[in-house]
């Protein structure tokens, strides 16, 4: 026994010994350093700060200078570069390395086969045993690794750096909350993907790249989707699936938004960089949401407390911005931004072009350049956000936005410059005010307490000096809402969601005339409430919404029940088919008045439903569709039938001999949407069609049925892709669709008298269509690394490459000088117009 005590007493020493040994075998580098300019008379230069505290092992055998750099590359995440015999330099710019890793669910501890991991442009998928390697990624790379029902994870390059055989070994907690995850990770370009229940998202901070833009717009980028367009290239124009702009339910961070552009209508309100997450849904729509009888669009911001102070600033030809992301304590954070035109500091030809655009049908003189006229046009808009943690289990956030319009405009006599004839000014305005409360009671509860206020206001003043007749109009909403969600978690494939929703709003309608004098103020409240509840359920190859809302709009003593169905089914690791319907509501629309209006820039003003000669718009709507998605290639086709019942006849915009006449009616949209999407390491290409057939209803009219002002039968866009070096892009593509419909003058008999007055007589309506729309548009995006910190990237675009004469509306008036004839009027599109921006992210 005393003899086994020293034999293991030995055994011991030698182990230390041994340990000791493997210890010292590491040394610091500084001292490593030392010895390599002694061994070959060369002098290395670096930051202290940079190589402190880091060992290394010293290589088994002798080594020759070039193979000593390449043992230092392979072992240190520093960059060793060798400028000449003499010097060599040690820095972290530009340092570039492999990263691998072992992705394992963090319950079963087992592999997750097909995990994504998305590193700066690069993507690669995990294979049958979790592992996965990039190669050549820059050390200051944010990297993201996902798996469907799980939660992603984010680390930073160097963490995920490894020079041994033993890979990092990366858990992934299961999702606790969303059962509807990423189903297609790249869809088009890098930042748009595709969700489980058919909605698209918008990851503004992950945006690659899509021909003629020169940043992730919110409403822009959407467009690229098959079913959505915009007939007059606005964006305050957004047709889904032939619906109307205010049939598109708009909503920031929870809060209800009534305006949607700048430059009314040409560049999106909301600031892209601030933007973090834009879902857009065209059917099939949770529960938790009503009003929007054509699209839901859903925008998010950052709701994450971070500890680094991040932000970023930027200009291009028509607006410069700035964001800040900055952290006040380890549960605090402040999220501010602002943007602002610079077309009233300095003239641009993108400005040129956008002006006249924007004002070429309205009293608003769009030669801008003429002497007897004077113009001054701007934009801004801001967001803060305050996110503050009260610990793991409550959160709370609010937040601020203010969108802003406003134009000056004035006329001088021909024959003396200082004498003012006619003075207007437009402004155009949304505010709105949010906050909401998150809890997690326990595991499998959680609640999520929600409220805003948003104000919008457009008011027009125009003064003519020689008759001192002065004219106003206002159109003002006031909404005030309250959501509470409650969230009950059955078990991992299963979750509950119920809620109360309740907004009070408030439209305002006024003109005025100073001589001869008139007013006419009109002022409308609703009560709206709505009981909601809906199931989601996702296990394995099935995925399955179903929920239904009770709305009781108080005003009226009435109820309508909306059921909303969701189901995707996975039928091999190819195909899928997918079936989507709802039945949803609106109280608030734009008519469009060609006479009350806003100095002929902006003609549609907000109402809300009487229940009488303006009814509550109600929509149905089903699609069915089959996808395919292997070797990246995705392709997925989908046909849909939609009624939408309620509208009026100010709400549509008639150029015809309906155009003054009140009534309300219906129209019907059916189609088929096709997309096919390939992407690979360096290039995506596209390419998506749409046909449809969408017609009114309205039964005291002759004839009742005829063509939609949205009827665009057949529509194909597409675009290409292409990482031509590692930080340059370049993207291309391109659309072409029928012209919209429009109504000609009776031949032989083009004006009639209408009491007093003359006014055009139309044919039969909708019976013409324009010449065919075609525009090419391309750019590219260059990323410049200025050091380990900031971060730049240069971007250029050019809408309408080929300077297409487009026509996208046509109509007609009375010949001033012969009230039997009339005179067409065309709208053009914009002409060949190039941005370029330049930002810096820090």
């Amino acid at each position: 026994m005393e003899c086994n005590k020293w034999v293991l007493y030995f055994l011991l020493f030698l182990g230390s010994i041994s340990y000791a040994q493997k210890a010292t075998d590491k040394i610091p580098l500084t001292g490593f350093i030392a010895s390599i300019e002694q061994q070959f008379n060369v002098k290395f230069s670096y930051a202290v700060e940079d190589v402190a505290g880091i060992t290394i092992e010293k290589p088994a055998t002798p080594l020759s200078l070039p193979q000593t750099i390449a043992y230092l590359n392979s072992k240190v995440l520093l960059n060793f570069k060798a400028l000449d015999n003499r010097y060599v330099t040690v820095s972290l710019l530009n340092k570039t390395i492999t990263i691998t890793g072992l992705v394992l669910s963090e319950d079963s501890k087992t592999p997750l086969n097909g995990a994504t991991i998305m590193a700066g442009n690069e993507v690669a998928i995990t294979n049958k045993n979790g592992i996965f390697s990039l190669a050549n990624i820059p050390i200051t790379t944010t990297v993201t690794i996902s798996y469907i029902g799980f939660e992603s994870r984010q680390f930073s390059a160097n963490e995920l750096f490894s020079n041994q055989k033993k890979f990092k070994e990366i858990l992934l907690k299961p999702s606790n909350e969303e059962l509807n995850q990423v189903l297609i990770n790249v869809y088009l370009t890098p930042g748009l993907q595709k969700y489980l229940d058919g909605s698209t998202v918008l990851n503004t901070k992950k945006f690659g790249i899509l021909p003629g833009l020169i940043e992730p717009d919110v409403l822009q980028s959407v467009q690229a989707l098959p079913g959505v367009e915009s007939t007059n290239e606005s964006i305050a124009n957004i047709n889904v699936r032939g619906g109307t702009n205010d049939q598109n339910l708009m909503i920031w961070d929870n809060i209800k938004m009534y305006h949607s552009g700048h430059f009314f209508g040409l560049i999106s309100a909301y600031n892209p960089n601030l933007t973090n997450k834009v879902i857009v849904t065209k059917n099939g729509t949770s529960a938790e949401y009503s009003d929007g009888v054509s699209s839901t669009i859903n925008m998010f911001t950052n709701d994450e407390v971070s500890n680094a102070f991040s932000g970023g600033a930027g200009i291009n030809l028509i607006n410069a911005d700035v964001f800040l992301e900055i952290p006040v304590a380890k549960n605090l954070e402040i999220d501010i931004s602002g943007r602002r035109s610079v077309t009233d500091l300095f003239n641009t030809p993108t400005f040129t072009n956008y002006y006249k655009r924007s004002f070429q049908d309205s009293e608003i003189n769009a030669d801008s350049h003429q002497n007897n006229t004077n113009s001054d046009f701007y934009f801004y808009d801001y967001t803060v956000k305050i996110l503050f943690d009260l610990n793991e289990k409550h959160q709370f956030r609010a937040n601020l936005i203010g969108i802003n319009n406003a134009l000056d405009y004035n006329e001088f006599s021909s024959n003396d410059t200082n004498a003012e004839t006619k003075a207007s000014t437009l402004s155009q305005k949304n505010i709105g005010y949010g906050g909401n409360w998150k809890a997690q009671w326990n595991p499998k509860f959680s609640t999520n307490l929600i409220a805003y206020f948003s104000k919008y206001n457009i008011d027009a003043k125009d003064y003519k000096i020689e008759t001192e007749q002065r004219q106003t109009e206002a159109n003002e909403v006031l909404e005030t809402g309250i959501k509470l969600n409650t969230h009950y978690k059955i078990n991992e494939y299963l979750n509950l969601l119920a809620g109360y929703e309740f907004n009070e709003t408030g439209m305002l309608n006024q003109t005025t005339v100073s001589a001869p004098s008139y007013s006419s103020t009109k002022k409308d409240v609703l009560d709206n409430h709505g009981l909601f509840t809906e199931g989601e359920f996702h296990k394995k190859n099935t995925y399955l919404r179903i929920g239904v809302r009770l709305n009781y709009f108080q005003k009226f003593e009435k109820f309508l029940v909306e059921p909303r169905i969701n189901i995707r089914q996975q039928l091999s690791s190819q195909f899928a088919l997918k079936l989507e319907g709802e039945f949803k509501n609106q109280t608030a629309t734009q008519i469009i008045d060609f006479e009350d209006d806003f100095l002929g820039v902006e003609k549609r003003r907000w109402v809300l439903v009487n229940n009488e000669n303006i009814p509550i718009a109600t929509s149905k709507q089903g699609s069915f569709g089959i996808e395919f998605n292997a070797k990246k290639l995705n392709i997925d086709l989908t046909g849909f039938y939609k009624v939408v019942d309620g509208i009026t006849a100010s709400n549509q915009g008639f150029y015809n001999n309906f155009q003054f006449k009140n009534a309300h009616g219906s129209y019907t949209a059916k189609g088929i949407e096709f997309l096919a999407n390939k992407t690979a390491g360096k290039y995506s290409a596209w390419l998506s069609y749409t046909f449809s057939i969408n017609d009114y209803e309205f039964d005291s009219f002759t004839p009742s049925t005829f063509p939609n002002n949205v009827d665009i039968r057949h529509s194909v866009s597409l675009g290409f892709n292409y990482d031509i070096v590692k930080n340059l892009k370049l993207s291309i593509g391109g659309i072409y669709r029928n012209g919209q419909p429009y109504t000609i003058p009776l031949d032989g008999n083009e004006t009639v008298k209408n009491g007093n007055a003359t006014i055009v007589n139309y044919d039969s309506p909708n019976s013409k269509n324009l010449d065919n729309f075609m525009r090419l548009d391309a750019s590219f995006s260059y990323q410049l690394n200025l050091s380990n910190t900031f971060k730049a990237i240069l971007r250029a675009g050019v809408i309408n490459i080929t300077n297409e004469d487009n026509v996208i509306n046509r109509y007609y008036k009375v010949d001033p000088n012969d009230s039997d004839k009339t005179i067409k009027i065309d709208n053009k599109s914009l002409g060949m117009t190039p941005n370029i921006s330049f930002r810096v992210n820090f």
